[in-house]
């Protein structure tokens, strides 16, 4: 992107304001990873990529579910992620897995049990950087979403402008 993409300016405020608002808004609350300017818990793997801020945010609770979700993904809305938690909430699963109208697996955008750590921790120390490949041993209940526009990120100046233009 090179510029901070939590600090985009977005509807009155910044990028990572919006996402955290809905966050907030489904869950109750909300705990920022890693970002050094905002209210955030530090990271415990920096230049861990998200599997690394999946990893702190699970050290870092005490909750059996936990809704994770990237500060890139402006559409990303309350009443969206408060039925992604109702969903979890009946799920025997160790992941709440969406999965978009394309069929990709969103794990940036998904619901995580706190006992997944130690799986994934393993797959983190074997040097798995991939989230979806890190998934690899637990119990994950796809979801299938209808509408991709949930999902979509920013990551490259382009994406922004495009983003920006609608």
């Amino acid at each position: 992107m090179g510029r901070d993409k939590a600090r985009l300016p977005f509807r009155g405020s910044d990028l990572v304001s919006a996402v955290a608002g809905a966050v907030a808004r489904a869950a109750g609350n909300v705990t920022l990873v890693g970002h050094s300017e905002l209210p955030a818990i530090p990271d415990r793997y920096p230049g861990g990529g998200p599997l690394g801020g999946i990893l702190t945010a699970l050290h870092h609770t005490s909750a059996d579910w936990n809704l994770i979700v990237a500060c890139d993904m402006p559409e990303v809305s309350a009443a969206f992620l408060t039925g992604l938690l109702a969903q979890a909430r009946r799920s025997r699963a160790d992941v709440l897995l969406p999965r978009g109208p394309d069929g990709l697996p969103q794990p940036l955008c998904a619901v995580y049990r706190r006992r997944a750590l130690p799986v994934l921790e393993d797959h983190f120390a074997r040097g798995v950087r991939k989230v979806a490949a890190a998934l690899a041993g637990l119990e994950v209940e796809p979801l299938v979403v209808a509408e991709l526009s949930f999902f979509q990120n920013v990551n490259t100046p382009e994406d922004w402008a495009a983003y920006a233009a609608k």
